[in-house]
């Protein structure tokens, strides 16, 4: 253990506590130690603080103990002249240093200095960062609905882990170039620090680099202490998916070190604070490597490999900075033990999982196809392997040369695709794959499926040369890459002539229609299997998932047929067969398959699950799902929680406080996390009297799945019964609630009591 280190680490904890101790003091003495303070939009209070000591810290005056018990973690400076164990009095500083710069952000917030404001800087990811307001803001601490947003990608290894950037890069182009390698590594990048009062969001921002939510790459801050909000947006990582509970400190720790793949890459001098910082993070079992001399800290087990590592650029090898930066991300992804996939695919543009929420706004536009003006496809069929030539790609019509910037064309993009383990009902299946490969390419967007598709290509991704045939070489490359099991050969045909996309619509709309009613026809009580879904296991360790033709995965994004094409694909994978064996209760959804399912894949801890009730034993959730549904005891019905609600329930609670409840693989009666297309099944709770119980729902919901839920309501045989649903803009309290009810003769107030 380097006495260097640990001298520098104490001295910069020190001074950052003793810094907190007097803003803290003086905010109780300008504002009152009844003063609120919150980070906004999670249920996690402040994180770090919550989860290494288990305050809930809701006051000025409540923040004392925590500086109190920071100020008794530093220990006294190393002796110059006897050697002591320093390892352990230095991660002490480091976690003093968490808690004193999370306090230091609360007061902040406390006087609007927080999320950091930065004139004239533009962030994606449109109202979420500063709206309404002259200036823009750096993001802040990351809130509860994205971080479960990005839940499923987390543990699906879409995105293989997280990196905290802290400083400046040696010029413009090595901080793009570092951007722009994790991104293709699909890896979340968080940004702080700076060096001179210089930082890489600086460095990023000059060169047009688009930072925020859409772009796995988030601006926290300018300084060092900003960079709390990626520890915070870690103990939440395991409060929210490992069912920890605040201030089992040890838990968090030891689930981030196995579970969470961070670490830290420190550019430009690394001063005090920066090493304070860093033993923070070390606390996580995160390593800090660093582009400049520094002493070295060898594994210890703290961390899985290496817990420092000096990585001077100017010596790394390399032809040029570009090469040289390249590696370094490397080194990261090798000291930390990060398992990344990279895609490739021949586009004139990034490609990555880093731009599937990329959104291309209408002064940035170059063409669109589908939306308003214009009509977009996209079929997938399957072909016999003589009838396909495999990396054909070819547009028959016009391109969108022609058209003016911002205007719109149609298109229809047919896949046909042959495999001797291919079948037909993994059709539905690899085309709905189609959004998330196109979305990869940077500078596109991708909306919709099947004939209401909405595809928009950027100035910026159509000036370095992006044309129709590369969604053709997009598809070919990603079949191939993702679906090699089943898949052996992929054509893509891209049709703009009026004539031809006609003829190929009107085939694409008769599959359409068979597979929905195929898919109709697969009901629970037809099949002799179920599948379990293992993959948020990474993060919720008890949580299990079984998906049936009914009821689909909570993430939303797995269903049935899904998880039958995964296990044709992969034997071995997360999804396995449930062999349903003997019926023990089909009202509420018992089958001994299911029930020794749950034991096992629980590890013991969930016994029994109903597949059809919310009351009793309903399924576990990781904190991937799309809704919340509850129990509302006096109105004998439930709400349904939209991830995208930030607002006031009648339950009293938000969506992050409820999802505590609901997540972290817990079984509780009359709280289940769901994906929203669950909801139009005619198996959803049905042993509770299913959706007539539904007595208020987000109205997010409402709008986005109105026709659906229109014919669920002419199902039930009350085709107004939406209208009799209240939503979050007329009640908010269980008194407003049942005024409604009555108003509106909801059925829940005649039906069988639910408990």
């Amino acid at each position: 253990m380097s006495r260097y280190i640990a001298t520098r680490a104490i001295r910069g904890a020190n001074a950052l506590v003793t810094e907190a101790e007097l803003m803290l003091g003086q905010a109780i003495k300008e504002k009152g130690a009844d003063t609120p303070v919150a980070f906004p939009n999670t249920a996690y209070y402040l994180p770090t603080i919550l989860g290494m000591t288990g305050r809930q810290v809701e006051t000025l005056g409540q923040l004392v103990p925590t500086i109190e018990h920071a100020r008794a973690l530093i220990h006294p400076m190393p002796s110059d002249s006897h050697w002591t164990p320093y390892l352990g009095e230095t991660l002490d500083s480091g976690m003093a240093t968490l808690l004193a710069a999370e306090t230091i952000e609360a007061v902040r917030f406390v006087y609007k200095l927080q999320p950091e404001p930065l004139p004239g800087f533009t962030l994606a990811g449109g109202t979420s960062y500063g709206a309404g307001d002259d200036k823009a803001h750096l993001n802040g601490p990351i809130d509860d609905i994205q971080l479960r947003s990005w839940g499923i990608q987390l543990v699906d290894g879409r995105m293989p882990g997280f990196a905290a950037i802290v400083g400046a890069a040696k010029s413009n182009e090595v901080a793009v170039k570092i951007v722009r390698e994790l991104q293709r590594r699909n890896i979340l990048t968080f940004l702080s620090g700076n060096v001179n009062g210089r930082s890489i969001i600086h460095q990023l921002q000059e060169e047009g680099v688009e930072l925020g939510y859409d772009t796995y790459t988030v601006p926290f801050g300018t300084d060092t202490i900003s960079a709390i909000y990626a520890l915070g947006f870690a103990t939440r990582s395991a409060l929210t998916f490992g069912g920890l509970k605040p201030g089992m400190a040890r838990e968090i720790l030891l689930y981030n070190k196995d579970r969470v793949f961070a670490f830290v890459l420190a550019l430009g001098e690394v001063d005090d604070l920066k090493y304070a910082a860093a033993a923070g993070a070390i606390n996580f079992g995160f390593p800090v490597i660093a582009d400049t001399v520094i002493p070295e800290i060898l594994p210890t087990g703290i961390t899985t490999y290496e817990h420092v590592v000096s990585m001077p650029f100017n010596q790394v090898d390399g032809k040029d900075d570009l090469e040289k930066a390249e590696r370094l991300v490397q080194k990261c992804i090798e000291v930390r033990g990060v398992k990344v996939k990279v895609s490739n695919v021949d586009v004139p543009v990034p490609y990555g999982s880093a731009f599937e929420g990329e959104v291309v706004r209408k002064a940035d536009l170059r063409v669109e196809f589908g939306g308003k003006h214009s009509r977009c496809f996209e079929y997938l069929h399957a072909a016999s392997l003589e009838e396909v030539v495999d990396g054909k790609v070819e547009v028959v019509g016009p391109s969108f040369a022609e058209i003016a910037a911002q205007g719109s064309m149609d298109m229809g993009i047919v896949v046909k695709v042959a495999g001797r383990q291919m079948q037909k009902d993994f059709e539905p299946v690899l085309e709905r794959q189609m959004h998330y490969f196109v979305n990869g390419a940077s500078g596109i967007q991708h909306v919709g499926q099947r004939d209401i598709a909405w595809i928009r290509v950027s100035s910026a991704a159509a000036d370095k040369g992006f044309e129709l045939q590369h969604f053709g070489k997009i598809l070919h490359a990603r079949f191939h890459e993702d679906f090699g099991a089943i898949v052996d050969k992929v054509e893509v045909t891209v049709y703009t002539d009026p004539a031809r996309l006609n003829e190929w619509l009107d085939n694409a709309r008769a599959a359409y229609d068979y597979r929905n009613k195929r898919l109709a026809d697969l009901t629970d009580d037809k099949v002799e299997e179920f599948y379990s879904c293992t993959l948020c296991q990474s993060f919720a360790p008890n949580h299990v998932c079984v998906v049936s033709p009914q009821r689909l995965g909570l993430c939303g994004a797995y269903n049935w047929l899904d998880c039958k094409a995964s296990f044709s694909i992969n034997p071995t994978g997360p999804n396995q067969p449930i062999k349903l064996g003997k019926l023990v209760d089909f009202k509420k959804g018992y089958w001994e398959g299911t029930n020794d399912y749950a034991r096992i894949g629980s590890h013991g801890v969930v016994q029994e699950v109903s597949m059809y009730s919310i009351m009793e034993n309903p399924m576990t959730a990781c904190g991937c799902f799309e809704c919340i549904v509850m129990l509302i005891p006096e109105s004998n019905g439930v709400m349904i929680l939209s991830r995208e609600d930030t607002a006031m329930t009648p339950a009293g609670m938000t969506f992050s406080t409820l999802a505590g409840v609901a997540g972290g693989g817990l079984q509780t009666p009359g709280v289940m996390g769901v994906g929203k297309f669950y909801l139009l099944s005619p198996k959803f709770i049905s042993a509770d009297g299913g959706f007539k119980r539904v007595v208020w729902m987000s109205s997010v919901l409402k709008e986005s799945m109105a026709e659906e839920f229109k014919a669920v309501a002419a199902r039930e045989g009350d085709p107004d019964f939406i209208e009799r649903i209240a939503d979050e803009r007329n009640v908010t309290t269980v008194d407003q609630l049942l005024a409604w009810l009555e108003e509106h003769n909801h059925p829940a107030l005649t039906m069988d009591p639910m408990f």
